[in-house]
């Protein structure tokens, strides 16, 4: 067998079905964890620091379980020894953070939580890549969008439901409102049984199998150039040292120092990437980044800009929303509480529109191309993003939420598309872990700069927060067209 066989409709529906509850989980914390916080005594200014945890936990983990992966076969295969470790994991922080009642416990449990998140979801993007022959990856990657809207958007709404059926909505100081709480113990039980279905019904091609077939891509012996990698850890490690300085001598806020710590880092680790003989897993992987395809660098681009602007949008929807389109900045009033609510219905309609732009995505590209279709997608998010400061009655908020899920679909798979047709088999997690990088670091720029602007230049406004996600998402529109489009082998 030197092609890859062309997979039914229904084996493709099986070995997607975990995104399912993955997405559950993903989006009960989206939507619920700033109400969370705020619940537990955050101020909106301390929210983006909070969220750290997220994008850092993925920066960390991702790269490392990918490269885990590439290298492990057993009676459960390649990737789904992972898919059920994450899932497990990620149960028992759902379960655990609407009871932890102190708002330390709960960030604690928020890098708990990502970080299991993103044990299972990692290995998922490669799943596809392994087990899709090239003309069906499009198609694999739109299921899994489809799976993560529908997920999603039952996860989002969750608390409004449960609210209208006469569960509590509202809790005192130190407590988390009962319909959240009740949300958190439903997902986990729905990340678990979906995870499980994939795990059961799905088989993969050991690594020897992957490496003959026709559409694999031949892989290439990489070298650095070490005295490049010495010049950019120089060069990265000085601009860290002086931000941080400028942040102490100016007395800047303390959320712009994680900026400088995140360049020193990565300074630090060219440096050593200039001078080590190592080939451990931290070389290896430092080594795959600063020499991967020239497709991944130009997608990197695209990521980075769609990225902070989603970031921007889950951590500064509800309180933008509370205040701007229900008069309300107190977590403990009925106003912000019925404001949080709807915001859960908002993201519900994003998703579930992401959902049915899964159904569309693969038309949009047999009619236009990968490029020209994620652009659209990513322009129609943009626009819609931008539509929360001219809008003032909240129910049309739903409308921009049409743009937002098209977005939202299209970034879920046409960047995972264009990436693995470039990438060898046996190097897939790893480059898809190196991937998230480009959808971390702009999530822990927005962490820590939105607040920064908003203060500056927006009077402190979250509904702003919005709008430069907007205009982050035309700006990645713009950046898809450096794209090459990849050759489908029929």
């Amino acid at each position: 067998m030197t092609r890859k066989p062309t997979l039914s409709f229904w084996q493709i529906w099986n070995m997607c079905f975990g995104f399912l509850g993955i997405q559950f989980a993903f989006a009960l914390q989206n939507a619920n964890v700033s109400r969370i916080f705020q619940t537990l005594g955050a101020a909106v200014s301390d929210i983006p620091v909070l969220w750290i945890a997220a994008p850092l936990t993925g920066l960390i983990v991702q790269p490392l379980i990918g490269y885990a992966s590439d290298r492990t076969w057993g009676r459960l295969g390649r990737r789904r020894p992972y898919f059920l470790a994450g899932a497990v994991l990620t149960t028992l922080a759902l379960l655990w953070m609407p009871n932890s009642g102190v708002l330390w416990v709960a960030a604690m449990l928020l890098w708990i939580m990502d970080a299991s998140i993103n044990v299972s979801m990692e290995p998922f993007r490669a799943f596809v890549g392994d087990q899709l022959p090239t003309a069906q990856r499009p198609l694999g990657y739109a299921m899994q969008s489809f799976f993560i809207g529908v997920g999603a958007v039952v996860a989002s709404l969750l608390p409004y439901l449960l609210a209208h059926l006469g569960v509590s909505n509202v809790a005192g100081p130190g407590g988390i409102p009962a319909t959240v709480r009740d949300a958190f113990y439903i997902g986990g039980a729905v990340l678990l049984a979906s995870v499980l279905w994939t795990v059961s019904s799905t088989r993969e091609y050991p690594p020897e199998q992957l490496r003959i077939f026709a559409d694999a891509v031949a892989p290439t012996t990489v070298t650095v150039d070490r005295s490049s990698a010495l010049w950019h850890g120089v060069l990265w490690l000085v601009a860290g040292l002086i931000g941080a300085f400028v942040v102490h001598i100016c007395n800047l806020e303390h959320e712009l120092y994680l900026l400088a710590v995140g360049l020193i880092a990565f300074g630090v680790s060219q440096l050593w990437l200039s001078v080590t003989k190592s080939g451990g897993m931290f070389t290896q992987v430092m080594t795959d980044l600063h020499t991967m395809p020239q497709a991944m660098r130009r997608l990197a681009w695209v990521q980075f800009f769609s990225w902070f602007a989603m970031f921007a949008m889950w951590i500064y929807t509800t309180a933008g929303v509370a205040q701007m389109h229900f008069g309300s900045t107190d977590p403990h009033s009925e106003a912000y509480n019925n404001g949080a609510n709807w915001v859960g219905v908002l993201f519900a309609a994003y998703n579930g529109f992401a959902a049915f732009a899964a159904l569309v995505i693969p038309w949009m590209v047999r009619r236009w191309g990968l490029r020209i279709s994620h652009l659209v997608n990513l322009w129609l998010g943009g626009a819609g993003l931008v539509a929360f400061l001219l809008i003032r009655n909240p129910d049309w908020l739903l409308l921009p939420m049409v743009g937002v899920g098209f977005a939202w679909a299209s970034i879920l798979s046409l960047p995972y598309a264009l990436l693995s047709d470039n990438l060898p088999a046996e190097k897939m997690g790893v480059y898809m872990g190196i991937f998230n990088f480009f959808i971390v670091i702009p999530q822990l720029l927005a962490a820590s700069v939105l607040g920064v602007l908003l203060r500056v230049f927006f009077q402190g406004q979250p509904i702003y927060a919005l709008v430069l996600g907007g205009m982050s998402l035309l700006v990645a529109g713009l950046c898809v067209l450096r794209v090459s489009e990849p050759a489908i082998d029929v």
